[in-house]
């Protein structure tokens, strides 16, 4: 538990500083955990040689876009990357495979337009303090669910792909992690309790079915853990898992709500 706080606080802190400054700052700092993500997620499948360059030129490409224009240019920004991924994969040696190209664009969805959702999100109205109300969902929602399960836990919630989640841990998450960015909205004049509620909904709905998702590709590769990046708390990919399905959540709910 010690090594976990060790790491968390300087963590904490650089994502208090990044959200404080937004702007290129704070898409710097996307781009850095993104790039950490995406050659996490490429080792999970090193056999199938997928288009590195390609893969990490397109992350910062999105994030570009999304930084210095809107969603449409994200879009445009994704669409460019197919042709781009597949002359890389054809390019490198030894020559990529479907497989590669298949992994990298993967990446790109998942891991390249949630992050380019965040910076959307913090470029939006109240951006700085919505993008910390997601985290809140994310974070005590979790924390709630994983203390919830150990106590309270009898049904497995997905025993094939992460034996250790459970139904009741999934709903003790949930409401805990809602309640708590409702409580954060308390601070915030410009959210109504409705809209907290409402945000903090979707974002503890998806938050989850990110951490299964993550957890689907790691047994298949037979790993625990994506990476060390962040010591005891595994890799950038374990402890974001959850955040990239909440930050694009959060950015459809809020633009929805303003």
């Amino acid at each position: 538990m010690g090594a976990r706080i060790l790491v968390a606080i300087p963590a904490i802190a650089f994502a208090i500083f990044i959200i404080a400054e937004g702007g290129e700052v704070f898409a710097a700092g996307m781009a850095v955990l993104g790039l950490i993500c995406l050659h996490e997620l490429f080792n999970l499948y090193p056999q199938t040689r997928p288009a590195r360059l390609a893969g990490f030129a397109g992350l910062l490409g999105l994030l570009a876009a999304a930084l210095y224009d809107d969603t449409g240019t994200v879009l445009l920004a994704f669409v460019a990357c197919f042709p781009v991924v597949f002359l890389v994969s054809l390019a490198q040696r030894p020559r990529g495979t479907p497989g590669g190209v298949s992994l990298t664009l993967l990446g790109l969805a998942w891991i390249g337009l949630a992050l380019a959702h965040a910076v959307l999100l913090r470029g939006s109205p109240h951006g700085d303090g919505i993008v910390v109300d997601v985290a809140v969902g994310v974070f005590i929602g979790d924390s709630a669910a994983m203390t919830g399960g150990q106590v309270f836990g009898r049904h497995r919630l997905a025993p094939s792909i992460s034996p250790g989640k459970t139904w009741e841990g999934l709903v003790i998450g949930y409401v805990i992690g809602v309640a708590a960015v409702w409580f954060a909205g308390l601070y915030q004049d410009w959210l109504s309790g409705v809209d907290a509620l409402i945000l903090g909904g979707a974002v503890c709905l998806a938050a989850p079915i990110g951490d299964l998702f993550e957890s689907f590709f790691k047994r298949d590769a037979g790993v625990k853990d994506t990476g060390a990046f962040f010591g005891p708390h595994g890799g950038a990919l374990d402890r974001l898992d959850a955040v990239l399905f909440a930050a694009v959540a959060g950015y459809w709910v809020w633009q929805a709500l303003l």
